[in-house]
């Protein structure tokens, strides 16, 4: 006699079918979860990157990419003329950001170098606001499409340089690292508790606005996408003092101050752990004039040099500046070349018309002709 197998109960399959599609469902829930974590914590530690294609093969030598800051025209545009005109123009490019609209050409500029070197998507900029960390993207975008610019240097429509152009090329090519003014912002408060947590505060930095990068930070600054959107928040100064309001200005005071492009990519590198690719200073000097008066209805500037302030003396102080002293960290930055003491500073600036005329005429960027120049006024 056959013996019969007894059949799994229907409701017994049904019920182990329903606890393996509970336990599946769990597992790819709780494996979602961790990714989305991860993820969140990757970008607030770096910022993601643009998808570019890094064409480190190009031909000819390596370029600097020249980066005016404009209000509208460039006022020293004679001086500048003269010296890329002392320059291989295989070596450097020139990129301007101006107000929208504004065009170089041989009716708003002295010097052919600038023609057409405008950016045509240029916006309205303001000091203190984060429109000013917007043209320095801008700008550091537009010199990226040339893949012969290795190094970026930032300047204001008021900044001389204080070499010939050999010198300061073969200055900028000899180091491999940016020249980044970065320090600790113990003294002032401008840190916003509410960047955090994408921003913490072990990572705010403060330094000079007139940065040098090299390729690689210049492409980190253009792919930011996390931390310049936080600046662009919680990042803003405050009202200046005017008469007009009278008490009203105790109440403006009090708001929380804080100026974008003084920190934004000072902070960004800390955020990506750049720093120790960095020279921690600045090849630009300017004169602070730190009166509080002037401080509180102006704003901090740097003291404009006239004329007068722009013979051999003066710039030769300048010059033979070969550390900086950063008093919130204790720490002393020596110039250096590999081992040997190099003047500090390639640039200067506020320099007024007559102060750059100064300079040209004691054939520091090359030669000089008054008259040439007053007859080619725009």
């Amino acid at each position: 006699m056959t013996k019969k197998t007894s059949a799994i109960p229907i409701r017994h399959v049904f019920w182990f079918g329903w606890k393996l599609v509970v336990i599946l469902s769990v597992t790819l829930f709780s494996l979602t979860l961790l990714r989305l974590h991860r993820n969140s914590r990757s970008q607030l530690s770096s910022p993601p990157r643009r998808s570019r294609i890094s064409n480190e093969i190009f031909e000819g030598p390596p370029k600097v990419a020249f980066l005016f800051l404009a209000r509208r025209n460039l006022p020293l545009d004679f001086l500048w003329g003269s010296f890329f005109e002392n320059g291989d123009v295989a070596n450097f490019s020139i990129y301007v950001h101006s107000e929208p609209g504004f065009v170089f050409d041989e009716s708003t500029t002295r010097s052919a170098f600038f023609y057409d070197r405008q950016l045509e998507n240029s916006i309205e900029v303001a000091w203190g606001e984060s429109s000013m960390i917007e043209a320095e993207r801008l700008l550091l975008e537009a010199a990226l499409q040339d893949p012969a610019n290795r190094r970026f240097v930032l300047l204001s429509d008021s900044c001389v340089p204080l070499y010939n152009f050999s010198y300061i090329y073969n200055s900028l090519m000899a180091s491999p690292k940016s020249y980044v003014d970065s320090f600790l912002d113990k003294k002032e408060a401008r840190y916003n508790p509410k960047m955090s947590p994408v921003i913490p505060k072990n990572k705010w930095r403060k330094g000079s606005q007139w940065i040098t990068l090299i390729r690689r930070h210049a492409e980190e600054v253009v792919d930011d996408e996390v931390i310049f959107p936080v600046f662009k928040k919680f990042c803003k100064r405050r009202p200046l003092v005017d008469d007009s309001k009278g008490k009203q200005n105790l109440k403006l005071q009090k708001q929380h101050n804080c100026i974008p492009d003084e920190h934004y990519v000072q902070t960004l590198l800390a955020m990506s752990d750049l720093e120790g690719e960095l020279e921690r200073r600045t090849v630009t000097y300017s004169l602070w004039n730190l009166s509080v008066t002037n401080m509180e209805r102006k704003g901090w500037h740097p003291a404009t040099f006239s004329y007068a302030d722009a013979g051999p003396q003066q710039i030769k102080k300048i010059k033979d500046i070969n550390h900086v002293y950063y008093e919130t960290e204790y720490r002393t930055e020596w110039c250096r070349n590999n081992s040997t003491l190099i003047p500090c500073f390639l640039f200067t600036r506020k320099f007024s018309e007559g102060a750059a005329m100064r300079l040209l005429s004691e054939g520091v960027v090359g030669s000089f002709d008054a008259s040439a120049l007053l007859s080619t006024s725009p």
